[in-house]
Order: C-alpha cells, then sequence, then structure tokens
C-alpha cells in the first residue's frame, strides 16, 4: 500500500506570520555512525568513544549536517513544500547547541517573507526554522529561501 502525502502550499497559500511544526524524530547512535561513514565526516568526536568521553559534551554528539538533513527531511514528511518546492536557493545557519543520541527533534516552521518572482509560476518563501529537542532547547536555527510554486 502507498502512502499518500498531501501537497504543501502554494506559494499563494502562505503569508508571514503562519506557523507550522513537524512530527519528531529520534536521533539514533546508528544514525551518527551511518551519516558520518558515508559523509567521509570519520572525525573523532564522533566516532573515537574515548575522545567522545574527554569532549566537552561527555558523549556522543549528532553532526550539525546530520540535524539539518534531518530537519529538512522533517520539513517533507510534514508536508510543508511536497510537490509545491522548486529550489531550495540557501539559508543562514547557527548551531545552538548540541544534539545528543537519544535527543527528538522536531522543527517549528515560521514564515517570515515572500515575495512574487518575474515568472508568475513561482515565488520566493523566506522561513525561519528552529529546530528543538523533546525538552524545547534550541539546537540548529536556519532561515531558508526556497522557490514554491505559485497556483495554476
Amino acid at each position: 500500500m502507498s502512502q499518500e502525502f498531501r501537497i504543501g502550499p502554494f506559494w499563494d497559500d502562505l503569508e508571514p506570520g503562519m506557523t507550522f511544526e513537524t512530527p519528531g524524530r529520534t536521533v539514533t547512535e546508528t544514525d551518527i555512525i551511518n551519516f558520518v561513514n558515508v559523509t567521509g565526516m570519520t572525525e573523532g568526536l564522533f566516532l573515537d568513544i574515548q575522545e567522545i568521553s574527554n569532549s566537552p559534551y561527555g558523549k556522543r554528539i549528532a553532526p550539525a549536517a546530520l540535524v539539518f538533513s534531518f530537519a529538512e527531511g522533517l520539513v517533507i514528511q510534514a508536508g510543508l513544500i511536497h510537490k509545491t518546492g522548486i529550489a531550495f536557493l540557501g539559508m543562514d545557519l547557527t548551531v545552538a547547541g548540541p544534539t545528543y543520541v537519544g535527543n527528538t527533534i522536531r522543527v517549528h516552521v515560521a514564515v517570515t517573507e515572500k515575495r512574487p518572482t518575474r515568472n508568475p509560476e513561482r515565488g520566493i518563501v523566506i522561513t525561519h526554522n528552529e529546530v528543538v529537542d523533546e525538552t524545547g532547547r534550541t539546537v540548529l536555527r536556519y532561515d531558508p529561501v526556497r522557490l514554491v510554486k505559485r497556483r495554476p
């Protein structure tokens, strides 16, 4: 049985001030090991238990690139850009704190700006995305700029 995803909002449907929240996702040790190996981020801080235990964190942390990747996946799973997002154009990103094995993250999305483009079939949408863990602690902030379809 295939899972039906709803079509995300079009540019015309979004207004500054609108907010959304994604489902959560728990970061596992396997996620971190697989991610650092597939990306080549084989840093001792992620792999060497001695280095990890002597670090300021004291336990395994997830690379911020992994947290960002999961956040974008959650935005897609929430249907916020499904079949309406055309392109990711850029972003400002700040790492606010570590994400540990066992943290469950979700993304709070707030539309901050929208503007038309010369092409009447698309527009620009900027959001402020806060990635928070299960305690509400912000671990990552980013402001993606996206090209989004307008209503046909």
